[in-house]
């Protein structure tokens, strides 16, 4: 698979796109541009993932096992190919990130393998597999439904990794961002029951599930990653 790689030093970003996208959307959509400053002061370095949401999660096809076990083999590209070159290049593991659809496959990985990421910063995203496959929560549909496989999570070593990492989630309450609202308010009480600190924002009436108001929340919870690490290195 293709991916596009952005800087020369600083913490490490791995960005999922948004649904059906490429690994140049990123940079297409100004996404790469929003981060430029830092990008350039060595302060972040982009990784920038392809998708296959069209074999998966947007699928048309009625097999569900099949679907989801498309996406599985999506994750193990990413854990085993991707991300041993990031840590290779990048010397440390990286942030997660990603708007709408990249939002949720950014927090699925890293709620799943918490050990593999720093932290997240999530922006307009779902998460939950029922946008996708209805009520089916079978087999692998399960582990990849965060509101749902967290809030029966009572592993509290695999709680505590999640626990360490730095977590930003935001939300816009304007256009196009309903199931967004939803889910993500489902998600920050499912974190509060499971004691798992995170930065949970809900952005105005005015901030619509689209670009220009995502380049205006990638540079803002990026300053606010960046200005907490400062304050409080993460050593992973």
């Amino acid at each position: 698979m293709e991916f596009k790689t952005y800087g020369h030093a600083g913490r490490p970003v791995l960005v999922f796109p948004t649904s059906n996208g490429r690994f140049f959307q990123y940079e297409d959509s100004g996404g790469v541009g929003a981060l430029a400053g830092r990008i350039d002061a060595g302060e972040l370095r982009l990784w920038t993932v392809d998708g296959i949401d069209g074999e998966s999660f947007f699928s048309n096809g009625h097999d569900l096992p099949a679907r989801i076990a498309r996406h599985e083999s999506y994750f193990r590209y990413v854990n085993e190919e991707l991300l041993p070159e990031i840590l290779h290049v990048g010397g440390r593991v990286p942030i997660l990130s990603g708007c709408s659809m990249g939002a949720f496959h950014a927090s699925n990985f890293l709620f799943r393998f918490p050990g593999r990421a720093a932290g997240v910063i999530a922006l307009s995203g779902v998460y939950s597999t029922r946008h996708f496959f209805g009520d089916a929560l079978e087999g692998q549909i399960y582990y990849n439904s965060p509101v749902n496989y967290l809030a029966g999570l009572d592993d509290e070593g695999f709680l505590d990794q999640i626990r360490a990492r730095r977590l930003f989630f935001c939300c816009g309450q304007g256009a196009w961002e309903e199931p967004m609202i939803e889910d993500t308010r489902r998600l920050e009480a499912v974190l509060r029951d499971k004691a798992i600190p995170a930065w949970v924002d809900f952005w105005g009436t005015d901030a619509s599930h689209d670009w220009p108001w995502w380049h205006k929340q990638i540079a803002y919870f990026f300053d606010k990653w960046l200005e907490d690490d400062r304050a409080h290195p993460l050593t992973i």
